[in-house]
């Protein structure tokens, strides 16, 4: 794959094809993580509708300790969405070619990190298994802060109740029957708009799939590092270009 296509995806100067081929990426990498995490936790660690569902029902009940557990998941996934903004903003003001890529770089080991934890976490549950959603959890919100940073808010990987939402507002609008033809009143489509949001669902559909055979077949540690290694060939080049800046800067006064 071509340097200069891997540094348009990744890089600084951003185009909207770009952008869209990134988020359908990282919207495959997403379902493969989260079905990874159902099989090694038993449930969806992107899906914060639900968590903060659970977390008022357990209140409600009095269930103090799962209260907490998803206050703690919920608290992870803003703090991985924080962590992104936070490198993005940094990079902006310097910037770096890498505003966007190291935060990629970032998710790629913390996968490396979760397919550690998961093929331990049969041995140790009691231990990794609530260090198992903290890491997922802030997993997704890092990376789903990434392309929401990229794209202004227009794309993002793991929302697929918004995405569904907006499908279904277009298909009404598809479907409308405009009786009198008033430009000004007239209901359209936005066939972009539908495209791109199918796509990227289809992309989150198909990497969950993928996702779910890659850790029952070949394993926690094997499915992560092929993950990994994708996001490491993402975001390689334009690290890569600032580092040799940063190289060239410093080595005359080394």
């Amino acid at each position: 794959m071509p340097f200069h296509y891997l540094y348009r995806l990744s890089g600084a100067q951003r185009e909207t094809r770009a952008d869209l081929q990134l988020g359908c990426v990282l919207a495959l990498v997403a379902g493969a993580v989260n079905a990874g995490g159902f099989l090694a936790i038993g449930g969806y660690t992107s899906h914060m509708t639900g968590i903060v569902s659970g977390m008022a029902d357990d209140l409600a009940l009095g269930n103090l300790t799962l209260a907490l557990a998803a206050l703690g998941a919920w608290l992870a996934f803003v703090s991985g969405a924080a962590v992104t903004a936070i490198m993005v903003n940094w990079g902006r003001r310097r910037r770096l070619h890498s505003q966007y890529a190291a935060s990629l770089l970032l998710e790629a080991v913390l996968l490396l990190l979760f397919g550690l934890t998961g093929s331990y976490l049969a041995a140790m549950p009691d231990v990794l298994g609530p260090v198992t959603i903290l890491l997922l959890c802030f997993i997704m919100g890092l990376q789903n802060a990434i392309i929401t940073k990229i794209s202004g808010a227009t794309i993002r990987t793991t929302h697929v109740t918004g995405l569904s939402t907006d499908i279904g507002i277009e298909l009404g609008k598809m479907l409308y029957y405009n009786r009198r033809q008033l430009p000004e009143r007239s209901v359209t489509v936005n066939r972009s708009k539908l495209k791109t949001h199918s796509l990227l669902i289809s992309c989150f559909f198909i990497g969950g799939v993928s996702g779910a055979l890659a850790f029952k077949h070949i394993g926690f540690s094997a499915a992560t590092i092929l993950l990994a290694c994708a996001l490491i060939l993402l975001a390689g080049v334009p690290v890569l270009h600032d580092l040799r800046l940063l190289w060239r800067f410093y080595r005359p006064r080394l």
